[in-house]
């Protein structure tokens, strides 16, 4: 027993149902250890078996989009929820790491992140757990769960419920979710960059960016008139340099892209970086969002990689967003085989900058103050949300980039053989030697040769590679894995003398004619012709028919493309727009030419500010007070609440002083009171004469109805009430006989 005389088990019982019960008595318990030794109640807490109820499917643990595995240092929603009718006073959760006991603190497996204090707080003797911050009936409960770092290994998390004395605490079924370390969808890179890059050489990659945010795919709200891209922007470079990363605060070149879609700054941030920074990664805004690959190609970049600045990261708004991103941050292209990434592909869902507050795609203005931190976002954030899901689902990616390597420049030093030949020359290295590779040495077939370095008839170098595949005598070194040889450009080598080496085709050459039928025809030249004196029997022009004006009259014109659209003439609301195009040539017949080159169309610009618009102020009101001090009061109502960020509606009720006259004392105040008490006796009883009968002649009215609801709980409201015609006699004036309405204030002391 313990020196209050409780079981320590009743204890515990207490801690499930109440925090504020296990504050109590945390200490009475061991009396020897005053400070409350998080891991040993910790570890108390967990081997609370005996009471604990099996076998239930009444409450459920969740965590959002219901994965299978985690991601290091990705952070989920995690929610406990009661099913309907069913609830809970109390609960625990707790994450440990699989096969732990709980009794130390590396037991515990990453951490939670209260999201409102008023239903959730840490447990104030177990840390690492959360617990409810005052015991009432819930439904539903959640926090934020920040998954721990690579190598932790599978994690269970774990709830406990309080349902009356009830305590449901499962070691299996719905309370308890197992989640394992997701593996790297590529087995050369990296979820976290590499400390120090052992990568030899250089390595050149195209990163493209596919948008597939649309209407289709995401049609909650979706902003149909101005939804875009913003342009990318992003830089390879090295881990002392951070663009951006989830739990970090925007940079002001972030919060430019993230809110106005501008990458002025962000670019000036990047090139401020010196050498930190290897290559600016750059690429065009996209209007609309989305159009099919066949009709817009998917924007792309190229940039490269070295072993000190071996990490890429970019960023692009969608838009129209408060502050909403997608991204990569810090992508490792650095391999632990000392080799370069080949292909990196992955799906991307929004992100918040933490600058603004906004919920909607084209929610006003509203700053984070103070900023917060850059988050995923989840499709529980708020109702208003285009991604909200109810159930928790996972947000439906909205782009997908692809980041594929296709080239290698210098000395390679994979470990691993690289499956793709990609190696340029590199007219830095020295022409090899005789070739006196030694027997114990195995090799790989020699790669093709790469393109000369020399583009005229100067030397250059081209290169080819091999891989080792055994090295069956460790004391004899194997080297030449490169080999180089001296050429020529294109129509000047002494090799391949019998190849005919033809150049690209030349884009197309007009049409003909300037109107009808005609044709038009391209060329290319041959590069290198046979040394044995053949001639290259390969076209080099073709010729197709075109026809530039289908209906083609001597009356015709010829006129130049539409040109891009003006700005539009409204800076909110309803405007117009116009482009126009050239006449090139005018109708052979001296005519004046019939094309439209004009063409106005409508504008749609965010909504214009409304501002809040009030009736008249009502009468002053009688004194409250017959005598002495008092005050009255007037009043006036709202007719248009406003919208799109208008001015908000001002006061809806004022007040003033009013003094009637001197109250008299003794006698004279009895007397008083008494004359007050006549006259109210005297007006209920002539109102209750008007409502039963007719309030005005020749009407006989309805009783008047019920005030409403006050429009405010403080600071001054309005309530109404109204009085209908019943029946109208036909002798009966039309202006003496209808509806009426009263006005009163209420709830008029401050908030």
């Amino acid at each position: 027993m313990t020196a209050t005389g409780l079981h320590p088990r009743f204890v515990l019982l207490l801690c499930f149902i109440s925090t504020a019960a296990c504050n109590t008595f945390a200490f009475t318990e061991e009396p020897s250890d005053r400070g409350g030794r998080a891991d040993g109640y910790c570890s108390r807490v967990l081997r609370a078996q005996s009471n604990r109820k099996e076998g239930n499917s009444e409450f459920r643990l969740r965590v959002e989009g219901d994965p299978e595995s985690y991601h290091p240092g990705s952070t989920y929603r995690v929610t406990v929820t009661a099913a309907s009718p069913s609830y809970f006073r109390g609960f625990t959760l707790i994450a440990m790491k699989d096969g732990a006991e709980g009794d130390k603190d590396e037991d515990y497996a990453g951490n939670f992140q209260i999201i409102d204090e008023e239903e959730t707080q840490f447990m104030t003797n177990c840390p690492p757990a959360v617990t409810e911050s005052t015991p009432r009936r819930r439904t539903s409960i959640q926090v934020f769960w920040t998954a721990p770092p690579s190598g932790s290994g599978c994690v269970f998390l774990k709830a406990s419920i309080v349902q009356k004395r009830i305590i449901y605490f499962q070691d299996e079924g719905l309370l308890t979710k197992k989640l394992c370390e997701k593996e790297s969808l590529y087995g050369d890179t990296t979820d976290k960059p590499l400390l120090d890059c052992c990568a030899c050489g250089t390595a050149k990659y195209r990163v493209t960016f596919y948008g597939n945010w649309s209407e289709k795919i995401h049609p909650k709200d979706y902003p149909r008139r101005a939804n875009h891209w913003s342009a990318i922007i992003g830089a390879s470079h090295s881990k002392n340099y951070v663009l951006w990363e989830y739990g970090g605060f925007a940079s002001e070149g972030v919060k430019q892209v993230a809110e106005l879609g501008s990458p002025v700054k962000m670019e000036e941030e990047i090139r401020q970086k010196g050498d930190e920074v290897l290559t600016v990664i750059k690429m065009k805004a996209q209007w609309p969002a989305w159009q099919p690959l066949n009709v817009r190609a998917a924007p792309s970049a190229e940039f490269s990689v070295d072993r000190t600045r071996h990490l890429m990261s970019f960023l692009t708004m969608l838009g129209p967003s408060p502050d909403w991103n997608v991204g990569l941050s810090a992508e490792d292209l650095c391999t632990k085989e000392c080799g370069w990434v080949q292909k990196v592909v992955q799906d991307l869902i929004p992100w918040d900058a933490g600058t603004d507050s906004g919920v909607s795609y084209e929610s006003p203005n509203k700053p984070s103050v103070p900023q917060e931190k850059i988050r995923p976002l989840t499709s529980l954030d708020h109702p208003q949300s285009p991604f909200y899901d109810p159930e928790g689902g996972a947000i439906t990616p909205v782009a997908r980039v692809m980041v594929e390597r296709i080239a290698r420049k210098g000395e390679q030093c994979n470990i691993v053989p690289d499956n793709v030949d990609d190696i340029v020359a590199d007219i830095a290295q020295e022409e090899k030697e005789e070739d006196d590779t030694p027997e114990t040495c195995i090799y790989s077939n020699w790669s093709p040769w790469s393109a000369c370095s020399s583009a005229t008839c100067e030397k250059g170098k081209r290169m080819r590679q091999r891989m080792l595949k055994a090295q069956l005598d460790l004391s004899v070194p194997c080297p030449h894995t490169q080999d180089f040889e001296p050429c020529m450009g294109p129509g000047c080598s002494d090799e391949d003398a019998s190849t005919c080496m033809m150049s690209e085709w030349i884009t197309w050459a007009p049409c003909s004619v300037s109107c009808g039928a005609g044709t038009r025809s391209r060329e290319r030249y041959v590069k290198q012709f046979p040394d044995d004196g053949s001639i290259c029997t390969l076209p080099t022009e073709e010729t197709e028919n075109c026809v530039v004006n289908e209906e083609c009259s001597p009356s015709s014109c010829l006129v130049t493309e539409w040109g891009e659209w003006d700005v539009c003439s409204a800076t909110c609301g309803l405007g117009m727009k116009r482009r126009e195009r050239m006449v090139k040539m005018p109708p052979a017949d001296g005519s004046i030419c019939g094309a439209e080159v004009l063409e106005v169309e409508k504008c749609m610009m965010p909504e214009c500010p409304i501002d809040c618009v009030m009736t008249e102020w009502s009468e002053w009101s009688e004194c409250n007070k017959s005598c002495g001090k008092g005050h009255t009061i007037r009043t006036r109502m709202v007719m248009l609440e406003p919208q799109f960020g208008g001015d908000p509606c001002p006061e809806a009720i004022q007040r003033k002083k009013c003094k009637i006259r001197k109250c008299n004392r003794g006698q004279g105040n009895s007397d008083e009171k008494k004359r007050r008490k006549e006259q109210r006796e005297k007006r209920r009883s002539k109102q209750g004469r008007a409502e039963g009968n007719s309030e005005h002649p020749g009407c006989r009215m309805r009783p008047w109805s019920s005030w409403t609801e006050c429009t405010k709980i403080c600071g001054g409201g309005i309530q109404e009430r109204l009085m209908t015609v019943k029946q109208k006699i036909k002798t009966a004036q039309l202006s003496s006989c209808k509806d009426r309405k009263e006005i009163r204030a209420c709830n008029v002391h401050p908030c």
